[in-house]
């Protein structure tokens, strides 16, 4: 066994272990309690939410913050509409089979109350750092909120730690920049040498890409939050919009398969339809886990970007918090999952087939297989390209700040600079990372497994900080909810 089959084997085991039945009952339970404890929020004020992304004063409010409140928000959804949309539902799928999204969006529906009480608790406890800014999220709020001052400073200072670690090698850069990569590898592969799925692009066309990669963040990140919130409020809306379009093509050219497939999804989520490599047990954690890593409700990276808002009313921020869940899961997780099993692109993975498989595929490249069976001339794996790119360089925005206040958290203004670099440094070896594990593309889960990892480690002190605040989220929430809502 060589050096990468043995770290995908251990990231894998570690990646099953942190992701166990504890740490998916903490996150549904915590979504759950606080489901409860706000009495169904995001049933009860879903459209309220809505009206307050477009809402005017969400894009001009004045307060003692960096960004506006629909900057906060679509910096919070470059950080979260990445390629755990369309990398990672597919590497769901292609580890936990054609069920595990059902279990994204359970997660989803409860994440959305505590991706609430995250965006809230952001700006109820934020502080302003040395240099000026903003400065909140879960190291902050469990600092200042909970009454047990050494276990608040222990949490905040774990979820910091933790943070500033995924954010380098976890889902917010590496697994990104990997997955970007790799598309784009792929797809010019086969424009311009006759290649296959599954079969290695030249080296240099990574080479090539993570340098532009590496470049084009540069340029946004050295600016701060400012050019990063001004950038994301442009992008992120149409990227969206983009994707979905092409969505739509591929899942009507099979709206007569859309019962069928349903019936495809919700047996295999519950054990009813035989595969060969996957099991309930797979379709869960995967489905939880990367449903986090794409929502990122539970983790508690949205509500530093929250935190930042000129927003001076908790809730207000909570409640645009919330809707990134359903633009997230409910929809853009949504349009890839029927993409894949319409398509039966599914079909050539490791749950299907089994692991070892030699014509098995994973990551994005499974939808990229789903939108070339519709859209003609390997024209919907480019167009996977392009949306993985700009998804995944959105991400690497978002998740640069969110690494760069948790770092600044232990040392301080003096260290943000010296992190920027070091997170673009990182950002291209991810870039790198598959030519040189080798040819196998199982290789690339080595990567969604560290992001994994890092999440869990994140999250955990996160929940355990939500759940002893939920009372404050409530009590708050009762008083002024009803007034803003005039």
């Amino acid at each position: 066994m060589g050096f990468f089959d043995k770290l995908l084997y251990w990231t894998n085991e570690l990646d099953l272990l942190f992701w166990g039945p504890g740490m998916i009952a903490l996150l549904l339970i915590t979504g759950i309690f606080l489901t409860f404890r706000t009495r169904g929020l995001q049933f009860t004020h879903f459209w309220y939410s809505i009206k307050l992304i477009f809402d005017k004063e969400s894009r001009s409010e004045k307060g003692p913050g960096d960004i506006s409140p629909f900057a906060a928000l679509m910096t919070a959804l470059a950080a979260t509409v990445g390629n755990g949309n369309i990398a990672g539902v597919a590497t769901a799928i292609a580890i936990g089979g054609p069920g595990a999204p059902v279990y994204m969006w359970i997660a989803g529906i409860f994440g959305m109350a505590t991706k609430y009480a995250e965006g809230f608790l952001g700006v109820e406890y934020r502080e302003v750092a040395p240099n000026g800014t903003m400065a909140g999220g879960p190291m902050y709020y469990v600092k200042n909120g909970l009454k047990n001052k050494k276990l608040g400073r222990w949490l905040g200072g774990a979820f910091a730690l933790f943070g500033a670690i995924a954010c380098l090698i976890g889902t917010g850069n590496m697994a990104q920049s990997n997955s970007m990569t790799a598309s784009l590898a792929n797809t010019f592969n086969r424009a311009f040498h006759g290649g296959v799925a599954g079969e290695q692009a030249p080296f240099i066309y990574y080479i090539v890409i993570g340098v532009l990669i590496a470049i084009l963040v540069g340029m946004v990140i050295i600016g701060g939050i400012k050019k990063i919130g001004h950038v994301s409020e442009k992008l992120v809306p149409a990227m969206i919009f983009f994707y979905i379009f092409f969505a739509l093509i591929v899942i009507i050219a099979n709206i007569d398969q859309i019962p069928a497939a349903f019936i495809v999804i919700f047996k295999s989520a519950f054990g009813l339809q035989p595969m060969v490599g996957a099991t309930v047990g797979l379709a869960i954690q995967n489905g939880v886990s990367r449903g986090l890593l794409s929502n990122e409700a539970g983790l508690g990276s949205a509500a530093i970007a929250q935190g930042a808002s000129t927003s001076k009313e908790p809730t207000k921020n909570g409640l645009i918090a919330m809707t990134g869940v359903f633009i997230d899961t409910i929809l853009v997780n949504s349009m890839t999952t029927l993409t894949i099993v319409l398509t039966g692109a599914y079909m050539q993975t490791q749950a299907w087939q089994g692991l070892g498989a030699p014509d098995n595929i994973t990551s994005i490249l499974v939808t990229q297989k789903a939108f070339n069976t519709v859209i003609p001339f390997g024209l919907g794996g480019t167009i996977i390209a392009i949306a993985s790119f700009v998804f995944g360089y959105t991400t690497l925005l978002g998740w640069s700040y969110y690494g760069e206040k948790c770092i600044e958290y232990f040392g301080g203004n003096k260290v943000i600079m010296p992190y920027r670099y070091i997170f673009i440094a990182f950002l291209f070896f991810g870039a790198i990372i598959t030519p040189i594990a080798g040819k196998s593309f199982d290789y690339l889960n080595i990567v969604w497994h560290v992001g994994n990892i890092g999440n869990a480690l994140m999250a955990f002190p996160n929940l355990v900080g939500l759940l002893f605040l939920a009372g404050v989220v409530a009590r708050i929430t009762r008083e002024r909810l009803g007034k803003n809502r005039e």
